[in-house]
C-alpha cells in the first residue's frame, strides 16, 4: 500500500505542491518515538515505492508488491497448497509442500545475500498456517491466520476513521517529507486532503471486508479448494488494484512542485 505545508497556513481548496525531494529533520539525538518507528516502518515497506507525488507507473507498483521475487514468494505457497490438495485431498502434503516452497525462497535469498525480511515473514505465516491445520486435522484451518490478519486490519482501519485519523492519511503523510516543524500530518488542516484520504481509507476497508465476506463463509463450510482459489485472487491481485486506485486518488491532491510549475 505512502510534508509539506506548515500547519498554520490557511486552508487550501485544491492540489498542493510537494517538494521535489524528501527531507526529514535530524533526529539522531532523540530517543526513538512511536512516530519515528511508524515512519521507518512505512518507508521501509514495499508501499514506499509508490510516492504520492509521482505519476503512477507499473514498475513502481510492481516494486510495491515486492517485485517478481516478492510476487512469487507471496503466491506460490498458496498455489502449491491448492494444487496439491485438489489432486490428493491429503492434509499433510498439502500443508508441508508450501512450507518447503517458502524454505526454498529463504535459501535462495541466503545464497544471493539478499534481505531475508520478506522471506522470513512469508515462511512464518506459512508455517503457522500449516501447524494449525496439522494440529486440528482440518485443511480449512490453514486459512485461520489470514482471516485473523484481515480482521485486525479491518478493525484498525475502522477505528482510525472513527477517531478521524484515517490510516491511509498517516501512511501517505509518512511517505512524504515532514514540514519545518517535523510534522507529517499537515493534511489534517486541509479539508480537501482530509476528505480524499478518508475516502482512500474506506476503499481499503472495502478490500478487507470483501476478503472476510468471501473467505469466512467458505471456511465455516469447509469448502477448501474454493477458499484456496479465491484467496489467491483476493490476495496480491486485489491488493495491487486497490493500491493503484489509492495512488491515483491521492495524487489528485498531492503533486510535486516541479510538476506543478509546468502547469
Amino acid at each position: 500500500m505512502p510534508e509539506h505545508d506548515d500547519t498554520h497556513r490557511p486552508e487550501t481548496t485544491g492540489s498542493e505542491a510537494l517538494p521535489a525531494s524528501a527531507g526529514t529533520p535530524d533526529a539522531a539525538s532523540a530517543a526513538p518515538s512511536f512516530s519515528s518507528q511508524f515512519r521507518d516502518a512505512v518507508q521501509n515497506a514495499g508501499i514506499a515505492r509508490v510516492a504520492p507525488g509521482e505519476a503512477p507507473s507499473g514498475r513502481a507498483l510492481l516494486g510495491a508488491v515486492g517485485g517478481i521475487r516478492g510476487l512469487a514468494e507471496s503466491v506460490l505457497p498458496g498455489f502449491a497448497f491448492l494444487v496439491v490438495y485438489a489432486i490428493t485431498k491429503e492434509l499433510v502434503p498439502s500443508v508441508v509442500i508450501p512450507v518447503v516452497v517458502g524454505l526454498v525462497f529463504v535459501v535462495l535469498r541466503l545464497v544471493q545475500r539478499q534481505s531475508l525480511t520478506m522471506s522470513f515473514a512469508g515462511i512464518l505465516g506459512v508455517a503457522v498456517s500449516a501447524g494449525l491445520a496439522l494440529i486440528t486435522g482440518r485443511a480449512e484451518s490453514n486459512f485461520i491466520p489470514g482471516i485473523i490478519i484481515n480482521s485486525v486490519w479491518l478493525v484498525g482501519l475502522l477505528v482510525s476513521l472513527a477517531v478521524r485519523w484515517p490510516l491511509i492519511g498517516l501512511v501517505v503523510g509518512f511517505l512524504l517529507p515532514a514540514n519545518e516543524d517535523g510534522s507529517h500530518v499537515d493534511w489534517r488542516a486541509d479539508p480537501v486532503k482530509r476528505r480524499v484520504l478518508t475516502v482512500a481509507t474506506w476503499i481499503w476497508v472495502g478490500l478487507f471486508a470483501l476478503r472476510l465476506a468471501v473467505e469466512v463463509p467458505l471456511y465455516l463450510t469447509a469448502q477448501v479448494e474454493l477458499l484456496a482459489g479465491l484467496k489467491l485472487i483476493l490476495g496480491v491481485p486485489l491488493y495491487a488494484a486497490v493500491l493503484w486506485v489509492t495512488w491515483l486518488l491521492v495524487r489528485t491532491v498531492f503533486v510535486r512542485r516541479d510538476d506543478a510549475a509546468t502547469v
